[in-house]
């Protein structure tokens, strides 16, 4: 699937696409090397355009819970006693959106730790399709059991396993449609891990089972209590036990972080690709590009604050809108709308449009300030933003949603509101950054120790662990009541 990635960029007046290439023998290795929870911040397509992006975990408050912030240094992984357990991972589809590789993410730990696990795609097209080819062979080299959602196997697995995960609201269907008259035997051992925040995914054909499952985790706290006062004031169901969940950023992926030479190197290229100088400051927004991530709003905040520095006559490097998540082939009117903006404002050679890539860390190394624009409710938790703070990046967020779990105002990054109302301030924080090196550089540095001390893959591995005892627990309670 590497050899399919492609990295392009177009500038906003239409010269064309132009290839990036990376012409150090190592670097490539050193891209390709990025785990599955890199994958997740690209390809998050419309369906996930105000779900989750990505999960790691941080359980509820609740008395008695133990401290899951503690590192793991050499001990022995929290997750061994999963070791020759049976779990069935049930997914809604398979493709590079943020379920789906969420859940391969869950996945390879357990493999690691010498858990079965078996996986099941409940929509799947009857064409061959190279993404599910790939995604599915990564999975049977893990040593992931991949068979058909409708099978009998299906069934005697659910039957069987330890543990039953159900990935996103939508994969509720499949109870009452292949386990049947099972479905009552099986609820009990269910962890459903929820990624939705959109209204339409609220209807009892999807979720009517829930209140019965061993437990739900989701993404981020704002959502856990959007899910609760859904759930009871429009179904009048009401939520099982729940676990919030924060991610956290792979191995991986805090080793480039970290790689001062590999990340000079990924800056030199990517700006060269890009025609901008060493010196030019760069605020990019990265995600699929559509209404709901907030482009539109980021590039006239963008053009406003240009405008400011013009007016007050501030010294500043020269500034550049970088949008990453662009789709060409798309063709979509949203993204007619942004380069029209662009056209129309005569800044083309300060915007630049990005095609959609599944490396995220060249782009990270080689911007300095992220903007999380996501607007409505916001990200369900936002995973770019913590492997931007991972890179020193501060980070320029809306008041919403997970991004309000993540960044600390004024400490890691500054906040303005969703929606119009937001464009100013934006505009007036972009012109902050831009005028204090220091307070910038400092933020990103906060935010870096912010992710060390909360959103890191042991993190992940302790405080999945938390929640799998607790619903494995359950339903063994459940089975000898």
């Amino acid at each position: 699937m590497a050899k399919q990635l492609q990295h392009s960029h177009s500038h906003s007046n239409g010269s064309g696409w132009a290839s990036l290439h990376f012409h150090k023998r190592w670097l490539l290795p050193l891209l390709l090397m990025l785990s599955i929870s890199t994958l997740v911040a690209f390809f998050i397509r419309s369906a996930f355009d105000s779900s989750c992006d990505r999960s790691h975990l941080s359980v509820l408050e609740k008395p008695g819970n133990v401290n899951l912030a503690s590192p793991i240094g050499n001990t022995p992984s929290p997750l061994a006693f999963m070791k020759s357990k049976l779990v069935l991972l049930v997914s809604h589809e398979l493709s590079l959106s943020g379920g789906p590789l969420l859940l391969m993410e869950l996945a390879f730990l357990l493999r690691s730790v010498g858990t079965e696990v078996c996986w099941i795609t409940i929509q799947k097209t009857s064409e061959a399709d190279g993404v599910i080819y790939s995604l599915e062979h990564k999975m049977l080299n893990r040593g992931v059991q991949v068979f058909s959602a409708k099978g009998q196997e299906a069934i005697d697995t659910a039957l069987k396993a330890d543990l039953v995960v159900l990935n996103t609201a939508v994969a509720g269907k499949w109870l009452d449609t292949v386990l049947k008259e099972n479905v009552p035997r099986v609820l009990p051992k269910v962890l459903w891990w929820i990624h939705e925040m959109r209204g339409h995914y609220f209807k009892l054909d999807y979720v009517k089972h829930l209140p019965l499952v061993a437990g739900a985790m989701i993404d981020s706290h704002v959502t856990a209590e959007y899910w609760k006062n859904r759930t009871q004031e429009r179904l009048r169901i009401k939520m099982p036990e729940t676990y919030v969940v924060h991610l956290g950023n792979s191995k991986e992926l805090m080793e480039v972080a970290e790689d001062s030479v590999a990340k000079r190197v990924l800056r030199e290229h990517v700006r060269e690709s890009l025609g901008v100088r060493n010196e030019d400051l760069l605020f990019a927004i990265i995600n699929s590009v559509s209404r709901g991530k907030g482009q539109d709003l980021f590039l006239r905040s963008f053009y406003e604050s240009l405008q400011l520095i013009q007016e007050k006559k501030l010294q500043v490097p020269t500034m550049h809108a970088v949008i990453v998540g662009s789709d060409m082939t798309a063709q979509t009117k949203f993204e007619s709308e942004l380069r029209n903006f662009v056209v129309l404002k005569k800044i083309q050679d300060r915007v630049h449009f990005v095609n959609k890539t599944l490396t995220v860390a060249p782009y990270l190394a080689a911007i300095d300030v992220l903007v999380q624009n996501s607007q409505a409710r916001g990200e369900c938790f936002g995973r770019i933003t913590i492997e931007a703070m991972a890179f020193q990046l501060p980070v320029l967020g809306t008041a919403a949603g997970g991004t309000t779990e993540i960044v600390v105002n004024g400490t890691t990054g500054l906040l303005h509101p969703i929606g119009k109302e937001g464009i100013t301030p934006l505009a007036k924080n972009i012109v902050k950054l831009a005028t204090h090196v220091e307070r910038r550089l400092t933020m990103g540095k906060r935010g870096c120790e912010r992710v060390k001390e909360m959103f890191l893959e042991h993190h992940m591995a302790h405080r999945i662990a938390a929640v799998l005892k607790e619903v494995l627990h359950k339903s063994k309670t459940s089975s000898h009541s």
